[in-house]
């Protein structure tokens, strides 16, 4: 895997020769691991141009608009698979056959229950929490009530836990909405399916799934990890997104104010931003984007919704971003989290669950990659940095200080 060398001229020192690393696809590597010998470090704000770790889960190409999942291309996952099928295959590197299929639903509805005594656990929190925050308690509290399988060196134990994450988490999150509503908990019926999230279930290494792994290598238990991500998940420029979404379009109010809007966006100078439109890794269109722009069609056409001003200002912004050469030109096409967004607004899920709801999805992916950073060698994260603070000085007494 490591064919070629990169050489690295440091002024004033001898060259370093770095090992390059390819993958199976996508661009090559620097080893830059030897670097620290020499007394460097690289500096990488943000990650832009640093892999983290090694990993066969899921491949994005930014530039051309592919997402793979083990392989698979997301478009053909949405059209031919379900979110549990899909969930097996993070899980375990392939599709299951019929019986496999059959296995592992049963596996996951038979642990679809969460112990009584956590519902006490949510008489902590106001009734106004906002739901990510009850969620990042509750799902790191799961140790507390499931510790009989908590060695993340045995693999049976690593199972154990992925499953009960996956299926415990719709559970938590239909929780902490009826606790959120002062409503009675109900509990799940195992004859119903489990909602088609995958367009959600993983993205590579993103910020929640980074924070997944470096939690997990300290050696903290899955629940912990999984809430460290939930946390990750919640900002903004995150899992937030979406709410951000629906933020955004009360603040723009009506139709008729679009043009100032657009106006202020473009102005580089203006704080105001607009949400859902871009990505960071996309450069090209966002492949969940196209097809939750059909499902997003879809849902509107089946629901019939009309005369919804909110859902009216989605659809004009989302014509404008199409069209005007400002946005196309800087590939700022309308994203999954505005399309995602539109379609929980329609269903009538409440702003606030929208990034519960997107850690309910993701969760899969983010105890995927848990597993697998398991189960190789490993070592525990942790960046250096650049320090631009104060050299060493003494201490100056405290009746000599100006």
């Amino acid at each position: 895997m490591a064919d070629k060398k990169a050489q690295l001229v440091i002024e004033g020192a001898a060259p370093v020769e770095l090992p390059i690393l390819t993958g199976t696809v996508g661009p090559d590597v620097i080893d830059v691991r030897g670097l620290g010998a020499t007394g460097h470090f690289t500096f990488d704000p943000g990650f832009m141009a640093t892999a983290s770790c090694e990993s066969k889960i899921t491949y994005i190409d930014g530039d051309k608009g592919i997402l793979l999942h083990r392989g698979y291309p997301i478009e053909q996952l949405a059209e031919q698979s379900d979110y549990l099928e899909t969930c097996y295959l993070l899980l375990n590197g392939e599709l299951p056959n019929a019986e496999q299929k059959a296995q592992f639903v049963s596996t996951v509805k038979n642990h679809t229950m969460v112990h009584e005594q956590l519902k006490s656990f949510f008489n902590g929190f106001r009734r106004d929490a906002h739901p990510m925050a009850v969620m990042c308690g509750v799902v790191g509290a799961l140790s507390a009530f499931y510790h009989d399988s908590l060695d993340i060196n045995n693999p049976q134990h690593r199972e154990i836990s992925a499953v009960r994450l996956v299926a415990k988490m719709p559970t938590l999150a239909a929780m902490v909405y009826k606790y959120s509503m002062g409503q009675p908990m109900m509990y799940p019926r195992n004859d119903l399916s489990y909602a088609e999230n995958f367009l959600h279930a993983d993205h590579e290494q993103n910020a929640s799934t980074s924070t997944v792994r470096l939690a997990g290598s300290s050696g903290a238990n899955p629940f912990a990890c999984i809430a460290a991500g939930i946390a990750a998940l919640w900002g903004p420029a995150h899992g937030g997104a979406n709410e951000a979404v629906l933020t955004m379009l009360d603040e723009i109010g009506d139709v008729s104010n679009i043009d100032t809007f657009i106006a202020k966006a473009k102005d580089k100078n203006d704080p105001f931003k607009l949400m859902g439109f871009g990505h960071r890794v996309y450069k090209n269109r966002d492949p969940r984007a196209t097809v939750m722009k059909q499902t997003c069609d879809e849902v509107l056409r089946e629901l019939g919704i009309k005369n919804d001003p909110q859902l009216e200002l989605a659809m004009r912004l989302e014509e404008i971003a199409l069209t005007d050469p400002y946005f196309i030109e800087r590939s700022l096409y309308p994203n999954v989290d505005f399309y995602s967004g539109i379609i929980l607004k329609a269903i009538g899920i409440p702003t606030s669950m929208f990034t519960v709801i997107f850690a309910l999805a993701r969760t899969v992916g983010w105890i995927s990659h848990w597993k697998e950073m398991l189960s190789s060698p490993y070592k525990i994260g942790r960046p250096r940095q650049l320090y631009t603070g104060e050299q060493k000085r003494d201490i100056t007494a405290l009746k000599d200080r100006k």
